[in-house]
């Protein structure tokens, strides 16, 4: 083999290396969770999917434990709300805020963002999750905020 001709090989082998250190070789299963400390799914979703050491959280919204109306009169409020219910979720799966690893929000007022910022710095006020912020134009039962999450154990 020429000088080339060996670089390339290894190169190759390295790369080859990198992907099969990426996959598994036992798939995952994908398991339901749900707690009773939050408000159950109100449509055709879960609350929560575990796959490996990673849960997946439906979007959360600010209602009621029995479902039926919303808690909260303004974006802070409801951002409270929905927060607790996240964190309660985690807890039930022996997690907490410091395993979340990104969260996804959704307002319907971005002119609301200081004040929803606000509340969501006390929740994470050590090495807060990546997040994506957007307006939407409405949420389910008219609410003001959703926030959706991925953690890790």
């Amino acid at each position: 083999m020429n000088k080339l001709n060996r670089s390339t090989f290894a190169a190759a082998i390295i790369l080859i290396g990198a992907v099969l250190a990426g996959c598994q070789s036992v798939p995952t299963a994908k398991r339901i969770r749900a707690t009773t400390d939050a408000p159950a799914a109100i449509g055709p979703y879960s609350q929560m999917v575990q796959s490996g050491d990673l849960y997946y959280l439906s979007g959360v919204i600010p209602l009621t434990m029995d479902g039926r109306s919303i808690s909260g009169n303004n974006v802070e409020e409801q951002t409270r709300v929905v927060l607790d219910y996240i964190n309660a979720t985690l807890r039930s799966q022996g997690m907490g805020m410091g395993n979340v690893l990104m969260s996804n929000v959704y307002l319907v007022d971005l002119n609301q963002f200081s004040a929803f910022n606000k509340v969501y710095a006390e929740y994470f006020s050590s090495a807060p999750p990546a997040r994506a912020t957007v307006q939407v134009s409405r949420l389910p039962r008219d609410v003001q905020v959703e926030i959706a999450v991925v953690a890790r154990r």
